[in-house]
Protein backbone atom coordinates (compact mmCIF):
# COMPACT_ATOMS: atom_id res chain seq x y z
CA UNK A 1 0.00 0.00 0.00
CA UNK A 2 1.40 3.12 -1.27
CA UNK A 3 0.90 6.82 0.95
CA UNK A 4 0.74 9.70 -0.54
CA UNK A 5 2.19 12.72 1.18
CA UNK A 6 -0.70 15.03 1.89
CA UNK A 7 0.13 18.73 0.73
CA UNK A 8 -0.69 21.80 2.82
CA UNK A 9 -2.96 23.02 0.21
CA UNK A 10 -4.71 19.86 0.60
CA UNK A 11 -4.88 19.41 4.26
CA UNK A 12 -6.77 22.45 4.74
CA UNK A 13 -9.35 22.15 2.73
CA UNK A 14 -9.68 18.70 4.39
CA UNK A 15 -9.82 20.30 7.50
CA UNK A 16 -12.36 22.85 5.94
CA UNK A 17 -14.62 20.30 4.94
CA UNK A 18 -14.88 18.56 8.29
CA UNK A 19 -15.58 22.03 10.24
CA UNK A 20 -12.11 22.39 11.20
CA UNK A 21 -10.34 26.07 10.97
CA UNK A 22 -6.78 26.18 11.96
CA UNK A 23 -4.88 29.86 12.30
CA UNK A 24 -1.33 30.83 13.75
CA UNK A 25 -1.49 33.56 16.41
CA UNK A 26 2.08 35.68 15.09
CA UNK A 27 4.25 37.33 17.11
CA UNK A 28 3.81 35.49 20.70
CA UNK A 29 6.51 35.69 22.81
CA UNK A 30 5.79 34.08 26.07
CA UNK A 31 2.73 31.07 27.28
CA UNK A 32 2.91 30.92 30.69
CA UNK A 33 0.47 28.20 32.50
CA UNK A 34 -0.36 28.37 35.96
CA UNK A 35 -1.76 26.12 38.76
CA UNK A 36 -1.87 26.63 42.10
CA UNK A 37 1.49 24.92 42.50
CA UNK A 38 3.42 25.65 39.76
CA UNK A 39 4.03 28.14 36.31
CA UNK A 40 4.90 26.37 33.40
CA UNK A 41 6.57 28.66 30.99
CA UNK A 42 6.66 28.17 27.08
CA UNK A 43 9.30 31.06 25.74
CA UNK A 44 9.70 31.60 21.97
CA UNK A 45 6.16 29.78 21.38
CA UNK A 46 4.59 28.95 18.32
CA UNK A 47 0.99 29.00 18.66
CA UNK A 48 -1.77 27.89 16.59
CA UNK A 49 -5.63 27.81 17.48
CA UNK A 50 -8.06 25.00 15.59
CA UNK A 51 -11.44 26.24 15.42
CA UNK A 52 -13.90 23.11 15.95
CA UNK A 53 -17.21 24.07 15.65
CA UNK A 54 -16.55 27.42 17.92
CA UNK A 55 -14.72 24.96 20.21
CA UNK A 56 -10.96 26.82 20.78
CA UNK A 57 -7.60 24.35 20.63
CA UNK A 58 -4.67 26.18 21.23
CA UNK A 59 -1.35 24.27 20.10
CA UNK A 60 1.44 25.39 21.95
CA UNK A 61 5.19 24.38 20.94
CA UNK A 62 8.63 26.05 22.22
CA UNK A 63 10.90 26.03 25.18
CA UNK A 64 9.53 24.90 28.19
CA UNK A 65 10.47 25.79 31.92
CA UNK A 66 8.86 25.17 35.44
CA UNK A 67 8.64 26.60 38.44
CA UNK A 68 6.80 26.25 42.00
CA UNK A 69 4.37 29.36 42.83
CA UNK A 70 4.70 29.67 46.80
CA UNK A 71 0.72 29.90 47.62
CA UNK A 72 -0.27 32.85 49.18
CA UNK A 73 -2.16 31.25 52.42
CA UNK A 74 -5.58 32.74 54.21
CA UNK A 75 -5.33 32.10 57.85
CA UNK A 76 -8.78 32.69 59.94
CA UNK A 77 -8.79 35.41 62.37
CA UNK A 78 -9.21 32.73 65.23
CA UNK A 79 -6.17 31.19 64.39
CA UNK A 80 -3.65 33.85 64.28
CA UNK A 81 -5.49 35.44 67.75
CA UNK A 82 -4.64 32.06 69.13
CA UNK A 83 -0.95 32.19 68.74
CA UNK A 84 -0.99 35.52 69.35
CA UNK A 85 -2.59 34.42 72.52
CA UNK A 86 -0.66 31.71 73.68
CA UNK A 87 2.57 33.42 72.58
CA UNK A 88 2.20 36.85 74.25
CA UNK A 89 3.10 38.18 70.03
CA UNK A 90 1.54 40.69 67.99
CA UNK A 91 -0.79 40.01 65.26
CA UNK A 92 1.56 40.22 62.70
CA UNK A 93 4.24 37.89 64.53
CA UNK A 94 1.60 34.99 64.40
CA UNK A 95 0.86 35.63 60.82
CA UNK A 96 4.55 35.27 59.78
CA UNK A 97 4.71 32.45 62.37
CA UNK A 98 1.97 30.56 60.18
CA UNK A 99 2.96 31.32 57.06
CA UNK A 100 6.28 29.79 57.81
CA UNK A 101 4.70 26.78 59.39
CA UNK A 102 2.31 26.71 56.72
CA UNK A 103 -1.17 27.21 58.84
CA UNK A 104 0.57 24.12 61.25
CA UNK A 105 -0.93 26.12 64.38
CA UNK A 106 1.09 24.20 66.95
CA UNK A 107 4.49 24.32 65.16
CA UNK A 108 3.54 28.24 65.00
CA UNK A 109 3.24 28.37 68.70
CA UNK A 110 6.11 26.51 69.46
CA UNK A 111 8.38 28.62 66.63
CA UNK A 112 7.40 31.56 68.33
CA UNK A 113 7.84 30.32 71.76
CA UNK A 114 11.14 29.22 70.55
CA UNK A 115 12.12 32.85 69.70
CA UNK A 116 11.70 34.27 73.45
Amino acid sequence: MVRRRVSPRDAKRMMQRMGLNMEGIPNVEEVIIRTNTKEIIVENPEVAVLDLHGQKIFQVTGQVTEKKTKQKLEFPEEDIRLVADQTGKSIEEAKQALEETEGDLARAILLLQAKN
